[in-house]
């Protein structure tokens, strides 16, 4: 296909989805110097100093794949910060009691969501969001060359038609997309649910509350702490801008899912419950801060076996849409730039006139790394949820042994570094 000065065509790749799955996809598809990319997002405006959801951990891989995105790399070092040691310890209730495990060879960088979406977005043509527009429906084309999608724009109601070459679901674990092609497909609850929040302590660095948590906990700022005990534990790090970030998972039954959303509302009788349960099993400098947090929320912990496919003609999935996870290995939002990156540099070595060999080879290369990354994330949240599991005992981390707490280690996670080649090149070809 050529235009009308004789150049080859580039083709049209429409993304449903604006979070960190669907901003690097359209980075990736865009550097790869081929298409024409627009972002659908229901999310009416981009956040804007609000913080909109939590923390999260970048691995070497995705920060540099980010760095790459970026007209200054070194803006990503300077919003995130160092993540350099895994550290999983027991906590009575009173003190901590004992470290379990140690890895000071860790190597990611911990930012908000808010912060690295922001990071991104800025670096993207404007003109490709279109925010506030909901995806209604999709069809390929009988000759399998376009598809047709329709979306509404939530502001005036209208609705649009857009005709594409490629179609990719960044639309999360509850993908609409994915559901068209696998209608049975049904998330797999954990057991558990996780209270989440953010603790700015912006204009409180003084107080008892930062000084005790600092006491409690000297490796802030350059820490990953993982706080157990039976049944249950808890994430504690620091973010960029002087926040904390927490994590608390609760062992329960499984919820009933309003929308569709794995987060829920919660009123305030919830959160003093919360409160008062925090202050039985935690230290009370860590109980203290949870407290002190503004607007903790609640998220149900799914996952799902892993797919036979992740692509259909010319619809592909990415992120959580292609494999809902567990956060136990700080996996979802790296697997989403991994699966980016990838797209991207498949489709820059086939060209846009063989998709269905790019979209092959995207599928050959992430389908055996994630899977084996959803299933170790899986056990590992059994593990420190003191779960059931067919091949070892339930964690008691006030009586385990040294062996017993070997695969609390995040540098276990199947590719930690020894990712499959393609992959390895993209930092240095990007």
């Amino acid at each position: 296909m050529v235009d009308e000065e004789g150049g080859k065509r580039k083709r049209k790749a429409v993304i449903v989805g604006g979070s960190i799955g669907g901003i690097a996809s359209a980075h990736a598809l865009m550097k790869s110097g081929c298409w024409d990319v627009i972002v659908i997002e229901k999310t009416t405006s981009p956040p804007t100093g609000i913080l909109t959801g939590a923390g999260l951990g970048l691995d070497p891989i995705a920060q540099t794949i980010i760095q790459s995105f970026l007209s200054h790399p070194q803006l990503l070092h300077n919003s995130t910060l160092p993540l350099t040691t895994d550290q999983n310890q027991v906590t009575d209730g009173h003190k901590v009691s004992r470290i379990l495990t140690r890895d000071e060879t860790y190597n990611f960088r911990a930012s908000h969501w808010a912060h690295l979406h922001t990071l991104l977005y800025n670096e993207l043509p404007p003109n490709i969001f279109l925010w506030g527009h909901f995806l209604l429906s999709f069809k390929v084309s009988d000759d399998k060359a376009s598809v047709i999608i329709k979306a509404q724009v939530l502001k005036s109601g209208e609705v649009i038609q857009i005709v594409a070459d490629l179609l990719v679901a960044a639309d999360g674990s509850l993908s609409s997309i994915r559901h068209k092609y696998l209608p049975d497909f049904k998330l797999r609850y954990s057991g558990y649910c996780a209270w989440r929040g953010v603790l700015d302590f912006s204009e409180i660095e003084s107080s008892d509350t930062i000084t005790g948590i600092r006491n409690a906990y000297p490796d802030l700022g350059k820490c990953l702490y993982f706080e157990l005990s039976s049944g249950t534990h808890s994430v504690l790090y620091e973010l960029p801008n002087k926040k904390l970030n927490w994590i608390w998972y609760v062992n329960q039954p499984e919820p009933e899912i309003e929308g569709n959303s794995v987060t829920k509302k919660v009123s305030s009788d919830m959160i003093q419950n919360m409160h008062q349960e925090a202050e039985k099993v935690w230290i009370p400098e860590l109980a203290k801060v949870i407290k002190e947090t503004k607007d903790p929320f609640l998220n149900f912990i799914y996952d799902s076996d892993p797919l036979e496919n992740i692509f259909w003609d010319n619809v592909v999935l990415v992120g959580d849409a292609a494999h809902p996870t567990t956060p136990h290995c700080l996996r979802s939002t790296n697997m989403s730039i991994l699966d980016a990156a990838v797209l991207g540099k498949c489709l820059e070595k086939w060209g846009s006139e063989k998709l269905e060999s790019a979209l092959e080879e995207y599928q050959s290369i992430r389908l055996p790394v994630t899977s084996k990354q959803v299933l170790h994330a899986r056990r590992l949240g059994c593990i420190k949820q003191g779960l059931v599991l067919p091949d070892r005992e339930p964690l008691d981390p006030k009586s385990a042994k040294p062996e017993d707490c070997q695969d609390l280690v995040q540098r276990n996670t199947p590719f930690f570094s020894d990712v499959p080649l393609l992959i390895a090149q993209i930092p240095s070809s990007i």
